[in-house]
């Protein structure tokens, strides 16, 4: 997606304050922090919504998950909030699916 501004962050055409990376996904600071640690996770494969996954996009999904627990294990967290906002009406801002990852550390 040409105009999707975390599909460029993902090609580091836009920096971020980058948390974890691998094959699959990109973590990075929210620039809006709702909480002392405020994460962004962004599938690197574009899917516009939660409204959007298609069947083969399971495994994504829960690969989704265990990474947000990676970070939170890596960093220390006991305790944290994961949230997926689905559309306008449910609070979805940029149109590429993402998870928040938040703790008040």
């Amino acid at each position: 997606m040409e105009d999707c501004i975390f599909c460029k962050i993902v090609n580091k055409e836009i920096p971020s304050t980058t948390e974890y990376e691998d094959e699959q996904f990109l973590a990075f600071h929210d620039i809006h922090p709702k909480s002392p640690l405020h994460l962004l996770l962004v599938p690197k494969k574009h899917i516009h919504s939660v409204d959007h996954l298609e069947f083969q996009d399971r495994d994504l999904m829960g690969d989704l998950v265990l990474t947000a627990q990676k970070i939170a294990k890596g960093r220390g967290l006991r305790g944290y909030q994961l949230h997926i906002n689905v559309g306008r009406d449910g609070g979805q801002v940029v149109d590429h699916l993402h998870m928040h990852l938040q703790a008040n550390i």
